[in-house]
C-alpha cells in the first residue's frame, strides 16, 4: 500500500525538523509528503526546503493567508492547497501535525492494520504530551478516537466523504460520516506518539466559542451539546469553558449557521452519539 502525507505548518520552526526526522526514520516511507507551509513568519520553510534537497519524497506548498490561528478552519485550508498538490495514486492519504514525534514503526503497523479488513476506512495511534519529564496520554477525548494531529485515511473513504471539512469540529465529523457510511476506524493503543506542542496552545480568545459553533454544525442538539460540553471542559480542567461551549452553540443556532453533514447524517450522528452515551451509563 502507498501513503501520501500532507502536513500543513504555521511558524513551527521549534518543531518542524524533529517532526521531519521522525518521518524519515519510519520503517515504511511515504511516497509523497507535503507541507504546506501556511503564512509562516519565521524558519518553516527553510527547514523544510533542506529536508527536501536530502529526502526527494518531501515537497514544499508556500501559501498566504490570515495570520489569525482559528482552529479547525485554517489547517483544513492549509491541508486542501497541500492535496490539491498531489496526484490520485494513492491508498492511504494522511493528515499529520508538523509538531509530532511518531514512533519508527508507525504508519508499517497503520498500513498493516488497513491490510486487515477492506471496510477500515480510517486507522491512528494515541496523542502523549510531556508533563513533568513523563509522557502521557493527551486525554481529551474518548480512546475510540483517533486525534486530527495523525489521521490516515483509506482512500475509498477519504472520497466518499468528500475530503476534510473546513471547519472546526473536521476530526469528529471525519469519524462520524465514516460510521455513518458503514466504515471502521481503528485506533492502536500501543502507537505513541509525542505531541510536542498542547491542543490549541496558539487559539486566540475568538476561538472559545467555536467548540460549542461545532457542535451545533455536527447536528448534536442542545442536550448532547450540554452533555458532551461539560465532559470536555472537565477534561481540560477548565469548567468554566463549559459556558463558552454553550454559548457558542446558543449563537451558531440563533445564526441558522449550516452544518457540517447532510439532515440525513445528522440524524444519524444524533442517534448515534445518544446509543455512546448510553452504552456509558448503563
Amino acid at each position: 500500500m502507498k501513503y501520501y502525507a500532507i502536513i500543513p505548518a504555521h511558524n513551527e520552526e521549534a518543531f518542524m525538523g524533529v517532526t521531519l526526522e521522525s518521518l524519515a526514520a519510519q520503517t515504511l516511507l511515504p511516497a509523497r509528503a507535503v507541507v504546506v507551509n501556511d503564512n509562516s513568519t519565521d524558519g518553516t520553510a527553510a527547514i523544510v526546503t533542506a529536508f527536501s534537497h536530502k529526502y526527494p519524497w518531501i515537497s514544499l506548498v508556500n501559501k498566504q493567508s490570515d495570520a489569525v490561528h482559528m482552529p479547525g478552519s485554517k489547517v483544513i485550508q492549509a491541508f486542501t492547497a497541500g492535496y490539491a498538490t498531489i496526484d490520485e495514486d494513492y491508498d492511504i492519504i494522511v493528515k499529520l501535525d508538523a509538531d509530532l514525534i511518531l514512533p519508527p514503526d508507525y504508519f508499517e503497523t497503520v498500513l498493516n492494520e488497513f491490510k486487515k479488513d477492506e471496510k477500515i476506512g480510517m486507522v491512528g495511534g494515541f496523542a502523549y504530551i510531556e508533563k513533568n519529564g513523563d509522557w502521557v496520554i493527551e486525554s481529551l477525548t474518548d480512546k475510540d478516537h483517533i486525534r486530527g494531529a495523525f489521521k490516515a485515511y483509506r482512500k475509498a473513504l477519504f472520497m466518499q466523504m468528500g475530503g476534510l471539512r473546513t471547519a472546526m469540529g473536521w476530526d469528529t465529523a471525519d469519524e462520524l460520516l465514516a460510521k455513518f457510511y458503514g466504515w471502521q476506524v481503528v485506533t492502536i493503543e500501543r502507537l505513541k506518539v509525542k505531541h510536542l506542542k498542547p491542543t490549541g496552545a496558539n487559539y486566540n480568545k475568538a476561538a472559545r466559542y467555536k467548540q460549542g459553533e461545532a457542535f451545533y454544525t455536527l447536528g448534536y442538539g442542545l442536550l448532547i451539546t450540554t452533555i458532551a460540553g461539560a465532559k470536555l471542559a472537565m477534561r481540560k480542567n477548565k469548567p468554566l469553558l463549559f459556558i463558552d461551549y454553550i454559548k457558542g452553540f446558543l449563537k451558531a443556532k440563533a445564526e441558522k449557521r449550516p452544518l457540517l453533514v447532510t439532515a440525513e447524517q445528522a440524524k444519524f450522528i444524533k442517534a448515534y452519539r445518544w446509543k455512546k452515551m448510553k452504552a456509558k451509563i448503563f
